[in-house]
């Protein structure tokens, strides 16, 4: 039957998979591998595969048939045919609210991430388990004077959307948008609390003049479109990164985006004899290379562990002892940045961690070692709203 064998397909999957790459990386080769799998074959085992790895540690409670089939109808909100086939008693339940569901089956739901000691005070460990069994939600931030176009395009493709804020849209995870909006410049997928990270600033003066920011870790930039559309342009923006792939999709959103001058370079920022670079003016004539910033971005590398939801099988493969290594790391960079801020200066740490060692802890270092106050410290909790999880502390020199 076919439902059986999406099932024996799937378990092979799961037993040769072992999360050295995106699940969503691994599914494209072995498909690329089988070409006897249809579209619709491809996505019902992908969904299978997620519906598994949903489930995290709890998974060693049972087979991984009973896990697959737990994980699926835990996440699912409306009848499903593999439900039916298999589980037909759960399928009257599968659109009730998911409290109701996980007693109904007694799922040991705590057990979904079992490393309650190490997370971050402010996190409700319940919430949190639970989030992992609901699919988040795809965000839009609106790029100034946007709104309406966005609105009007979304609409006419006949996309369901919510409003979330003046300058966030909430869409269904699947939504496909490679041609509907111009992305990155009228508007930027950025998860919600992503978009929250640079509030503090709104309303923070900082003068005149362009204020002189380098986002040390800039990855594709979406932080430092975020920072130039909230200080209005009126940014001297330098950004780096380890990786010179990721430096060149920044190029590219920061000319969709409509950034034309800035500085950049590529730099090891985890060495301890790191020296600030000779750096590389982008459209800006007449750009000198700047080694005292009013405002510096770390959006520290991390364990990623409030963005799982979205790569539950990050959770499953997730061992202990990276969050130390990763802390480390953590200061590492930060004491070879803080050296180039500004008296009265601000640093903006961040994190998509929800581990306290990731998160408090780094920014008690911070402050200890080089005796910089903290302005504004938050965990923005996204496991109760269908977003990431990030972690936000603001410190002036």
């Amino acid at each position: 039957m076919r439902y059986q064998s999406y099932l024996n397909t799937t378990q092979k999957i799961i037993e040769s998979y072992r999360g050295e790459e995106p699940l969503s990386n691994f599914l494209k080769k072995f498909f690329a591998a089988n070409k006897k799998y249809g579209s619709k074959d491809r996505k019902s085992i992908a969904s299978l595969c997620y519906a598994y790895y949903r489930v995290g540690k709890a998974a060693e409670e049972n087979n991984i048939e009973e896990n697959i089939l737990t994980g699926l109808f835990l996440s699912e909100t409306s009848y499903h045919e593999i439900i039916d086939f298999f589980k037909p008693e759960w399928n009257e339940w599968i659109g009730k609210p998911l409290e109701e569901k996980i007693a109904f089956i007694n799922f040991p739901v705590a057990k979904i991430f079992p490393l309650t000691a190490a997370l971050t005070a402010a996190v409700n460990h319940a919430e949190f388990c639970a989030s992992f069994l609901q699919q988040p939600k795809l965000f839009l931030r609106v790029r100034p004077n946007k709104k309406n176009i966005v609105i009007q395009k979304l609409q006419r493709a006949k996309i369901p959307l919510a409003i979330i804020d003046e300058d966030c849209i909430a869409l269904s995870n699947a939504t496909k948008l490679d041609d509907v909006i111009e992305a990155d410049r009228e508007a930027v997928i950025q998860d919600y609390n992503s978009q929250q990270v640079f509030n503090f600033l709104k309303t923070f003066v900082f003068g005149k003049a362009a204020v002189t920011a380098w986002d040390c870790c800039a990855a594709s930039g979406g932080k430092s479109i975020l920072l130039y559309d909230i200080l209005k342009r009126n940014v001297e923006l330098t950004v780096s990164d380890i990786r010179l792939s990721i430096l060149l999709n920044l190029h590219q959103r920061f000319n969709k985006a409509g950034i034309k001058n800035y500085n950049y370079f590529l730099g090891d920022l985890n060495k301890p004899d790191f020296k600030f670079p000779e750096i590389t003016a982008k459209g800006a004539q007449g750009s000198l290379p700047l080694y005292n910033y009013q405002l510096i971005v770390c959006d520290a590398p991390c364990t990623g562990s409030g963005t799982w939801s979205r790569t539950p099988e990050n959770l499953f493969y997730f061992k202990p002892e990276a969050i130390d290594d990763f802390a480390l790391r953590q200061q590492q960079i930060v004491s070879n940045v803080i050296p180039y801020l500004q008296n009265e200066g601000l640093l903006v740490y961040i994190t998509c961690s929800v581990f306290k060692k990731e998160n408090e802890d780094v920014a008690h270092f911070i402050k200890e070692k080089f005796h910089m106050q903290i302005l504004h410290m938050e965990l923005l909790k996204g496991y109760n709203i269908k977003a990431d999880s990030m972690f936000v502390a603001i410190f002036k020199k």
